[in-house]
């Protein structure tokens, strides 16, 4: 058997290999290194168990997260992350849309604003008003004071007596407050669903005596006991009442003035209910007799 060729080479030793590292740390730093923690910027050797038999085991990678070093996320409560939703929120509702081209607001800024661009609909519904109470008023001082070659109070009473209203004054207070107070109200666009229900009352008993007066309809002006154009004033008081007065008014910062809401037709209930209970304690009959199935 041939002997294998010894190593005639120098080992290196422990002490060699840490004289060569002092070397080049020298050559790099300047400075000796007397350990190689002692280098910031050297690149450090990891520990094995090998090199550290005694020691803890080095191996693992040195923890850096906060899930490797088992602390918990710091997760806001409750309480405050509502606030914050809350706050984000209202910051995204307070940021005013874009204007429009034109330079003008935009469509749902008018509308935040109530701008609803009305038109010429609050100027129609003041002359509606002028037309209708202007209306009620000539023919209630024609009662009240006997302009316009009207009856007066003492005129207004008799003829109510003979038409076959008791309680002849009563009856006369009546209508001649509903007629002048009720069309200066329209006509002022003050307190409107009080004053179109009231001018409302009275044109429906003045519809009722003058129908009762001949059997069939009588929805004519050939005859004297005609009601046509009792029909059309109380035609334009439910209009009034249900659409309000317009922004040309006293009532223009009252919310019945331009969006009546359920309560209109509340006073329109009791416009007719007033109407008919008037009409059954101060005259009653039947004045539909001829008329459909009324005979």
């Amino acid at each position: 058997m041939t002997e294998e060729p010894k190593d005639t080479s120098v080992p290196k030793t422990e002490g060699a290999a840490t004289s060569t590292e002092e070397q080049s740390a020298v050559s790099s730093t300047g400075r000796g290194v007397t350990s190689p923690y002692d280098s910031p910027t050297g690149v450090l050797p990891r520990m094995s168990s090998d090199t550290a038999p005694s020691g803890p085991q080095l191996t693992k990678d040195v923890p850096r997260t906060e899930e490797e070093l088992g602390l918990d996320p710091e997760i806001p409560s409750v309480g405050e992350q509502t606030r914050a939703n809350e706050a984000a929120a209202y910051a995204y509702a307070s940021i005013p849309p874009a204007p429009s081209a034109s330079g003008e607001p935009s469509r749902p800024l008018r509308r935040r604003n109530g701008d609803t661009r009305r038109g010429t609909l609050d100027l129609g519904l003041f002359v509606l008003r002028l037309v209708v109470g202007g209306t009620f008023i000539y023919h209630g001082l024609q009662k009240l004071t006997g302009w316009f070659h009207g009856a007066g109070l003492d005129g207004t009473r008799d003829m109510m007596a003979a038409g076959g209203w008791d309680h002849a004054t009563l009856s006369t207070i009546l209508v001649i407050a509903g007629e002048v107070g009720g069309g200066a109200l329209l006509v002022l666009g003050l307190a409107t669903p009080l004053a179109a229900g009231a001018v409302l009352a009275v044109i429906i008993d003045a519809w009722l005596w003058k129908q009762g007066m001949i059997p069939g309809l009588q929805y004519k002006s050939s005859v004297k006991s005609g009601v046509e154009l009792e029909s059309i004033l109380a035609g334009t008081a439910v209009v009034l009442l249900l659409t309000g007065p317009g922004r040309l008014c006293f009532d223009r910062n009252r919310g019945w003035a331009t969006r009546p809401a359920y309560g209109s037709f509340v006073v329109l209930i009791l416009a007719i209910a007033a109407a008919i209970g008037t009409w059954y304690w101060l005259h009653g009959g039947n004045p539909l007799t001829g008329i459909g199935p009324f005979n």
